[in-house]
């Protein structure tokens, strides 16, 4: 996969995880705020930084933002400037912005003035965490659109020894098995034959409401 180039403006908690796992992931990254003591404590990781002002139209101008391939506002506490910002980086020809909210108003702003995506990780986090604990055998969960997701569960015991085309899952309870998970293995689309063991983790997507109908089986 080729590396993207990433710039990521805001080095609060939010912004340093991310650029850690950025370049973690091969990707080129610059990160800027305008607090020297937030760059230097990223020095190491980072050495592609700035310290300086992005509210400044004329500093982003200098960064060149229309050369990189995604464009990161992670600006939490001062929402102003986030909006400033991201105002700013569509102006001048960003390819991609994508900011961090911290109410659903500032979501609304944000796409309003331009914002490609907009990432809500406080709202996503809570939802992860509510879904993954209403249930104690929820192992994982993805939301993919506002009905479904994807979602991780244990084998139901009497499905041991049994095919899928046997158990019948979709026609029982409405959601498709894509994967199989086995200790460290994911055998993704898994065969009408497959027969299940016992330690087997299944990954269906679905609605929640048949999901947890399913759940309540195991």
């Amino acid at each position: 996969m080729k590396a993207k180039s990433v710039l990521i403006i805001g080095m609060g908690r939010f912004g340093r995880h991310l650029a850690m796992r950025m370049l973690d992931l091969g990707n080129d990254v610059m990160i800027v705020d305008k607090d020297s003591s937030l760059i230097e404590a990223m020095s190491t990781y980072c050495p592609d930084a700035s310290i300086c002002d992005c509210t400044n139209k004329n500093v982003l101008k200098a960064l060149g933002v229309d050369g990189f391939d995604i464009c990161f506002v992670t600006i939490g506490e001062d929402f102003q400037s986030s909006l400033v910002i991201t105002s700013h980086l569509k102006a001048l020809g960003a390819k991609c912005v994508v900011a961090k909210a911290g109410q659903d108003i500032q979501a609304d702003l944000l796409r309003k003035i331009g914002a490609d995506e907009v990432i809500y990780p406080e709202k996503e986090i809570a939802e992860k965490v509510a879904v993954r604990y209403n249930s104690s055998n929820i192992f994982d969960f993805i939301p993919l659109t506002s009905e479904f997701s994807i979602y991780e569960l244990p084998v139901l015991k009497d499905w041991i020894g049994k095919t899928i085309v046997e158990v019948n899952v979709r026609q029982q309870f409405n959601v498709s098995i894509i994967a199989i998970k086995s200790d460290t293995t994911l055998n993704t689309m898994p065969g009408a034959d497959y027969v299940f063991n016992r330690d087997d983790h299944i990954v269906v997507i679905g609605k929640a409401s048949d999901v947890f109908k399913l759940t309540a089986k195991v």
